[in-house]
């Protein structure tokens, strides 16, 4: 039956696809597909085989309470993927009776030949991801050990000795101390090598390749060539706070001699991928950022013999991301912000040339197909959630052809219509937007407008949000404006370093511009307006609140309130350096910046909003504005969860989120009387 009307139970319910991953004969396309566990407090992933032609529907291949997280195909179309879920021919003894009921991540097996998934590897600290070899029988995992054992035996004791001690304290000696939403310890991430079994059997003691890691492998991407003998990982060197780079690192596997590919200097390189012919491997090489503009990116071709390398995309005004080879080896793909949208492009290997494949819409997860003669991606905008299509791919400038999957997706019914507005910025710059409309909206019943201002702030509003879903506020009757300011990506680097270290100035006075822009249509209604924004978001959020009274209401979630302070409590401090210099010798950008001076102007209604567990946006920045606020008379509320990070992930959690927003928006906007959520 078709979905008539859009609210929070109807998102919830969309099937969402990512992780889509293509097996080495081209026969198999397999996607993470995430909804609400049972019981409704957490998302819950499991993996599926979708038909590439359509005419098939999607076939369920995992089922546990833990749900299961997609890694890779092995050579012979076995599945390898990740889960918390208990291991049915060793319950309890894997990681020792007293880890039975921790929820780690286990490495599993799925034989593509059919049968049930059995565990290769269970270490106590668990397995993050895993690659497959495309021509050998090895794999490359990344699991979490305590510094200095000599492997995962020597890694299970010294657990247990800390179990049974009662021991959760850390001993932190080196910067960075945590990320996102976790503490970097006692633990470090490590790369694993192994040969799968012919049998049923477990792994035997996997290889540590990097026994010395420390903090250089946090977040890093790893590939290896398609035989197995060479590993190839980004690796940071943070021994110069103010100045981290980011290198790669190749790896023999059979002997564990490193070396590196990259030199020492002002680049960043990440994301590599090891060609198909093994001679190769391309990543995305970005300059490192500095006071008048953040660094270029483009992507970087290495000869994995000589280790020589040369740019591939010299020309190239956009910044590429993930990239992934042609099956012959003679071209790169890969993504870009561009203009609002997330493209597909090519280059060749041999002369640089670069194809825009297509241009519409926001795609991730390219997939190219051994034979040459198509590529699969997921595909998202605003009017639709995530779905399979497929390119042709030497094709410029398609409309990539959808395939059929979960009915879901076929009969979502959404409440708005989309539109691209451009204004004109004081200096003439063009600032674009994405405007929602709801249905209904007229001259003669305008609509309320909300402002909803992306994080980042190196970033676009530009696919399908689940967190950030402007659908939800249009069922409501507003209409939502998505503006991309200054900093915002996929309009080229000189947009990107626009209000760099400024992100009062040009940011928000494009943003204002944007408002002005929309307000000129008779179908919106100007005395009735909002603004809201999360991170990024959430700062600008404060800077306008302090800056103009022109709004009813101000959302800010995750909020940068005061800048010299956020600096040193965030969890990668030494990154904000580059944009507004050391505070400890100069301050002066990061006050000018601030919003927390502007404290005495506020007069707009205020809800802030903020988790405690999270670390790149510490709590003390609520804290903080909350406090500033109520000695100041704002009319504030603050809507705080103890067990979220800097999203707001837990289903219910989520609901109680949009429930209080638009309950604040319904009060402060309409005027109706405020109704606070039943569970709060």
């Amino acid at each position: 039956m078709t979905q008539t009307t859009f609210d929070f139970d109807a998102l919830l319910a969309i099937p969402r696809l990512s992780a889509l991953r293509l097996s080495p004969d081209g026969r198999r396309l397999v996607v993470s597909v995430t909804r609400p566990a049972r019981d409704g407090k957490k998302m819950h992933s499991s993996i599926w085989q979708l038909d590439a032609n359509g005419d098939e529907r999607p076939t369920r291949l995992t089922r546990s309470g833990p749900g299961e997280t997609l890694g890779a195909f092995g050579r012979d179309g076995s599945l390898l993927f990740t889960s918390a879920r208990s291991d049915p021919d060793d319950p309890g003894q894997a990681d020792g009776e007293e880890d039975a009921a921790e929820e780690i991540g286990r490495l599993w097996l799925l034989p593509g030949a059919g049968g049930e998934a059995r565990v290769l590897a269970a270490p106590p600290g668990g397995v993050e991801d895993v690659r497959a070899a495309r021509d050998a029988d090895v794999i490359v995992f990344s699991a979490a050990v305590f510094p200095g054992t000599s492997g995962l035996a020597a890694d299970r004791e010294r657990h247990k000795a800390r179990k049974k001690a009662g021991i959760d304290a850390l001993l932190l000696e080196d910067y960075p101390i945590r990320r996102w939403d976790h503490y970097l310890g006692p633990r470090e991430r490590h790369l694993f090598a192994a040969t799968l079994p012919e049998n049923e059997d477990r792994l035997g003691e996997p290889v540590d390749l990097t026994p010395d890691a420390g903090r250089g492998l946090i977040e890093t991407g790893y590939d290896m060539t398609p035989d197995g003998s060479t590993i190839v990982t980004s690796w940071v060197d943070f021994s110069d706070l103010t100045d981290p780079r980011e290198r790669l690192v190749a790896i023999e596997r059979q002997t564990g001699e490193r070396r590196f590919l990259t030199p020492e200097g002002r680049y960043w390189y990440a994301a590599p991928a090891c060609s198909p012919d093994g001679r190769s491997v391309v990543c995305v090489r970005a300059a490192s950022d500095e006071l008048d503009g953040a660094g270029d990116h483009t992507l970087w071709l290495i000869d994995l013999t000589t280790g020589e390398g040369h740019d591939l995309t010299p020309r190239l005004d956009l910044w590429p991301a993930t990239p992934t080879w042609s099956a012959d080896s003679s071209s790169v793909l890969f993504l870009a912000d561009r203009q609002g949208a997330v493209a597909a492009l090519s280059v060749a290997v041999g002369d640089g040339s670069v194809t825009l494949l297509s241009a519409d819409d926001a795609l991730s997860d390219l997939a190219p197909a051994p034979d040459g003669k198509a590529v699969f991606a997921l595909r998202s905008s605003y009017l639709r959630p995530p779905q399979l299509v497929r390119l042709r791919p030497g094709a410029a400038q398609q409309v990539a052809h959808g395939i059929p999957s979960f009915t879901e997706l076929d009969e979502l019914s959404l409440p708005a219509t989309l539109e691209r507005i451009e204004a004109r910025a004081g200096d003439g710059k063009s600032i674009p937007s994405w405007l929602m409309v709801p249905d209904g909206a007229s001259a003669q019943a305008p609509a309320p407008l909300v402002v909803w201002v992306h994080g980042g702030p190196l970033s676009s509003w530009n696919q399908w949000h689940w967190r950030w879903n402007p659908h939800l506020l249009a069922a409501r009757g507003y209409a939502v404006l998505l503006p991309d300011p200054g900093l915002s990506t996929g309009y080229g680097i000189e947009f990107a370093r626009r209000g760099w270290g400024r992100w009062g100035e040009e940011p928000y006075t494009d943003t204002m511009a944007a408002v002005d822009k929309a307000l000129e249509r008779d179908d919106l209604d100007p005395e009735r307006t909002a603004l809201m924004g999360g991170s990024f978001g959430g700062y600008m959020a404060n800077w306008v609140a302090g800056t103009t009274d022109r709004f009813k209401a101000i959302v800010t979630h995750a909020s940068l309130w005061e800048l010299r302070g956020f600096h040193g409590t965030t969890d990668l401090g030494p990154a904000m350096e580059r944009e507004f210099g050391d505070p400890y010798t100069d301050a002066a950008r990061y006050e000018a910046a601030s919003p927390h001076r502007l404290v005495d102007r506020i007069r707009t209604p205020m809800l802030v909003i903020h988790g405690e567990l999270d670390h790149r946006v510490p709590i003390s920045e609520a804290l903080r504005l909350w406090t500033d606020l109520s000695r100041h008379g704002v009319a504030a509320k603050l809507l705080y969860f103890p067990d979220e990070n800097h999203w707001i992930l837990k289903p219910q959690n989520a609901r109680l989120w949009y429930e209080t927003v638009l309950s604040f928006l319904d009060h402060h906007v309409l005027g109706q009387e405020w109704r606070r959520p039943a569970l709060v």
